[in-house]
């Protein structure tokens, strides 16, 4: 039997991941290895009393300018989940990362019946858990991680490496 190069199977991949916009990059190296060596308390992201359009449209056209995707972290301060993802993302070693390649907005959807209207604006017409992570490419207020919003509404069960790996995923 005749050995079945990769070559068109690594062209296709590459093609897929061209076309979806995707253009993963390594993952920062986290030396937290559990969720335990987070900072505590944890976090309390989401600004309960903030205009979430206008932060939004903000953090959109900063997006734009500096050329980063736009990381629409949508939560509430009342969910365990959101507390340790925020908490992951204050690692240093991913806060560098996040910085470099994301610019990155808290939303507060308080029990999932809050400004409803920055996912909606994407498609996303029910917000399953949280948090709901939102990738967009800003030049074309496309969503690039259509179908996996919710990956991260059990970021309590997973490793800081994990969390991190998941973000490096849509650069």
């Amino acid at each position: 039997m005749k050995p079945r190069s990769i070559l068109p199977i690594l062209a296709t991949t590459a093609l897929l991941l061209a076309a979806s916009g995707a253009h993963a990059v390594p993952a920062p190296h986290v030396k937290a290895t559990n969720l335990d060596q987070l900072q505590q308390p944890l976090p309390l992201p989401y600004d309960e009393k903030a205009d979430a359009n206008r932060q939004v449209a903000a953090a959109k056209a900063r997006a734009k300018a500096e050329k980063k995707k736009l990381l629409i972290d949508l939560g509430g301060n009342w969910c365990a989940d959101c507390r340790v993802f925020a908490g992951v993302l204050e690692l240093p070693e991913v806060k560098a990362f996040v910085r470099k390649h994301y610019v990155l907005v808290t939303v507060d959807v308080g029990r999932m019946d809050k400004n409803l209207q920055i996912p909606g604006h994407y498609g996303v017409d029910k917000v399953k858990g949280v948090p709901a992570v939102l990738i967009v490419d800003p030049n074309t207020d496309k969503l690039l991680n259509d179908g996996r919003l919710f990956a991260l509404a059990d970021a309590r069960h997973m490793t800081p490496q994990a969390l991190a790996d998941w973000l490096a995923q849509w650069i």
